[in-house]
């Protein structure tokens, strides 16, 4: 049985993007973080000025 299977090196990592993924997980985390802080404080300003 000749079976012609062409197999990739798994560690040859080809399409990966040479990236910092702590960084990106750091940045993600604080422009979510700061944008549900402006938006907190967003409503707690409209909340005092409707009240």
């Amino acid at each position: 049985m000749d079976v012609n299977v062409r197999m990739n090196d798994p560690r040859e990592h080809i399409n990966e993007e040479p990236r910092n993924d702590f960084s990106d997980l750091m940045m993600g985390f604080l422009g979510m973080f700061g944008f549900m802080t402006i938006i907190f404080f967003g409503f707690v300003i409209i909340k005092f000025l409707v009240g």
